[in-house]
This record gives C-alpha cells, sequence and structure tokens, in this order.
C-alpha cells in the first residue's frame, strides 16, 4: 500500500508576477528559489523541499495544481492504478517539467481541480539547518511561516470527492457538515499526516479555491500577521479569531491578485483511529468563526 506524506506544493495563477513575488517574499516572508518563464518558486523557511508555492503570470487568479508528496517512487504507479480504478483519467509529468520537480501523476478531482502525486523534487534543506539548530531564523522576515499548511477548495459533490480522498488516497476524515438526517454533506475536512486537515471541502462552485494556508506557531504569531498585515496595507477577510472546526487560530486575508490566504496556528493532533467529529449545517457558523458565531457575506463568496 502506498503513503501519501503531505501536501507538498499549491501552483497559484497571479495578475502581477512582480507585485505578487513582493507580497509572498516581505508580507508572508517566504523565499524564492528559482524562476522559469512566467513562473515563479517559493519555499517557507522550516520547509526542506525545493518549493511549495508557485506563482504563474495569468489573467485570471485561482487555483493551477496541487500536489501531495508521497514516501517512494513506487508509490507513484501503485497510486496511479487506483486513481484510475476510482474512474479518473491520468497522465504523467514528465521529469523536470517545472523547475526542480521529478515525475508527477496528474489526474482532476471529481470537483474538478488539477491535483498531482509525485516523490523526487530538488532539496534545499532549512533556514536554520539540521545541526545544533536555532529555534528560527534571524533573517526571517514578514509572517514567516514554518510551512504550507492546508488547503480549502469548494466543490458540488462532496460526497464522491471525500469518498476519493478516502478510498483511493487512503487519506482519513477529521471533521464533517452534514444537513439535517445527514442527507447533505456541506464540509469535508480530510488528513493523510496527523494534523487536523491537509485538505478540506466546502459546498460551492467547483472547480474554485477557497484559501491557501500557511502555518505559524501560536496566537501571538496569528496577532503578529495582523499587525504585519495592516502595515502593509493587506486587505482583510477575517480578523485574528477561532475555529470550531480543528479548534485552530486564524487569520484570513487577501494576497494582490483576490487569492486568499490563511496564516493558521494550533488545531488538534488527528491519529487515524479517531472517529469523524460532525457539525450540524445550522451550527457552521460556530464551526468556523467560534466567537462571532456566523458566517461573514465575503467568506462564502470570495472565491477565485
Amino acid at each position: 500500500m502506498g503513503n501519501v506524506l503531505r501536501l507538498g506544493r499549491v501552483e497559484l495563477n497571479v495578475l502581477d508576477l512582480d507585485q505578487s513575488v513582493d507580497y509572498y517574499t516581505n508580507v508572508i516572508g517566504l523565499e524564492e528559489t528559482g524562476r522559469a518563464g512566467n513562473s515563479v518558486y517559493l519555499k517557507a523557511w522550516d520547509e526542506f523541499d525545493h518549493h511549495s508555492l508557485i506563482l504563474t503570470k495569468s489573467n485570471k487568479a485561482g487555483l493551477v495544481h496541487m500536489a501531495f508528496k508521497v514516501e517512494s517512487l513506487d508509490d507513484l504507479a501503485y497510486y496511479e492504478k487506483k486513481v484510475e480504478e476510482f474512474g479518473c483519467t491520468t497522465s504523467r509529468i514528465s521529469s523536470h517539467s517545472r523547475l526542480a520537480e521529478g515525475e508527477a501523476v496528474h489526474f482532476i478531482l471529481p470537483t474538478g481541480h488539477h491535483c498531482e502525486l509525485y516523490y523526487e523534487i530538488g532539496f534545499l534543506g532549512t533556514a536554520v539547518g539540521t545541526r545544533n539548530p536555532h529555534p528560527w531564523p534571524l533573517t526571517a522576515k514578514g509572517i514567516a511561516p514554518h510551512r504550507l499548511d492546508h488547503l480549502l477548495l469548494t466543490g458540488d459533490d462532496l460526497k464522491t470527492v471525500t469518498r476519493f480522498f478516502v478510498e483511493v488516497l487512503n487519506f482519513k476524515q477529521s471533521e464533517k457538515v452534514v444537513t439535517e438526517g445527514e442527507e447533505q454533506l456541506l464540509g469535508s475536512f480530510l488528513f493523510s499526516s496527523n494534523k487536523a486537515h491537509d485538505i478540506a471541502f466546502v459546498h460551492g462552485p467547483d472547480a474554485k479555491l477557497h484559501h491557501v494556508a500557511f502555518h505559524v506557531d501560536s496566537l501571538h504569531d496569528v496577532f503578529k500577521a495582523a499587525d504585519l498585515l495592516s502595515m502593509h496595507k493587506v486587505p482583510f477577510d477575517v480578523t485574528p479569531t477561532r475555529h470550531g472546526i480543528t479548534r485552530g487560530q486564524t487569520i484570513y486575508f487577501f494576497d494582490p491578485s483576490g487569492n486568499r490566504n490563511e496564516a493558521f496556528a494550533g488545531g488538534y493532533m488527528a491519529f487515524r483511529d479517531m472517529p469523524t467529529i460532525t457539525w450540524d449545517a445550522s451550527e457552521i457558523g460556530t464551526g468556523i468563526f467560534y466567537h462571532r458565531r456566523e458566517l461573514s457575506e465575503s467568506f462564502m463568496k470570495a472565491l477565485t
């Protein structure tokens, strides 16, 4: 059986590449690791791989693709067969089609999102190294997240996409949001590591991005992020608060192209033998924003 280790990378379309690179390096605090064509590659200071974020110039914002790293090269063939048995068409992306990336298996999820699995990627190491490391680098700037944390996407058929991640990729569902009688699934939170979620889906139009989240240490870092965002006049969606779902601390804001970002801290550790936590649709406001207990219009409608 194969093993999906983690969400490894996300590629985003951006409208103004130079402005976006300035934002993601100086405000978010990522490191630029390379350029090729109309794309720029970046990583967080505590990530080992060459990149976790690709920014590609386009005339519209949104998600180009996401990719999950698997444990071995043999896992690519294993999952390629499983994906095809589920009914999704696969294709192989050749090694070095993008900077520092090995061969990947590409497919389209039931929600219309482009997804890849890969094993090989260039290795740069963290900013503090692996021998007698400091807890954080003196060169850190901006929000300075540790890593890419998770994605939230929207789709119409959440039952099928959940079944895909559970049956094909061996994810577990940590939490779900359901209508009365559990007739309709409105939210699905899924993990392959031990985070509360590596990817999540909420009901909405297919093939849309809700947000890309970056991990920070604590609520203090969420408030520090809020200060920095205000200093840089970055538009907010939601100021610091807590989630009921995942129990994480959070702040939401928008990059220059309108892609929503999140600085996310905390959240519980998830284990494969835990039962799925269920939220009633009537309590979704509390589930998402535990203090405010209601959803804002922008949170539901601002998608790219």
